[in-house]
């Protein structure tokens, strides 16, 4: 039932390079290292902050450990014979042209002008890249335990960003795709008072 990720001569140059064209791409964008300020940071927990989106890790890491899980399942249903490796290449080419695409000025503009992120200048390349670490090890964790398991880690991140943030990975896509004043309304209540 658990599979074995089996890595041929080949794999790490892959991953290493499509890691690498991301971080390419996302700097010829003018995306910043580190961030504005230039920083170096392990972890940002105010949604509200400048600092989000621009450290290694924030509450939207969580969202990228569900993409994970679900490429897993995903590509588990239409392409369980391909082996894991591959699959994971392919969620690791989803998350990279994902990670583009959400800093571009399309996606970044998409943010601002319908979800709380109304001040959102987009990812810093190393909080891009640890978007990608985090999807692997998503997909990583999803391949080693029982489907049960991966379910009930993605409700418990959800409701606990939903608590704790009030934003998540589903309330994020609701907002991307068709806003719901109401949802903006109780997420903005969540804002820290000046």
């Amino acid at each position: 039932m658990f599979e074995t990720l089996k890595k041929p001569r080949w794999f790490f140059a892959v991953t290493f390079a499509v890691l690498l064209l991301t971080a390419g791409f996302e700097l010829c964008m003018g995306r910043s290292p580190l961030g504005p300020d230039g920083k170096f940071g392990f972890w940002e927990g105010s949604i509200w902050s400048g600092e989000n989106s621009q450290r290694v890790a924030d509450a939207y890491s969580f969202s990228h450990l569900t993409h994970g899980m679900l490429f897993f399942a995903f590509l588990w249903l239409v392409a369980r014979k391909l082996p894991l490796h591959h699959r994971f290449l392919i969620a690791l080419l989803i998350e990279a042209g994902w990670e583009m695409l959400e800093n571009s000025p399309l996606i970044i503009n998409r943010y601002r002008n319908a979800t709380i992120a109304l001040g959102y200048t987009g990812d810093s390349i190393l909080n891009s890249l640890s978007d990608i670490l985090m999807m692997s090890l998503g997909f990583l964790f999803a391949s080693r335990v029982r489907p049960w398991m991966s379910v009930a880690a993605i409700v418990a991140m959800e409701i606990g960003c939903a608590i704790l943030v009030r934003d998540n990975l589903t309330l994020n896509v609701i907002m991307l795709v068709h806003p719901f004043e109401a949802i903006k309304q109780w997420q903005m209540a969540g804002q820290p008072v000046p």
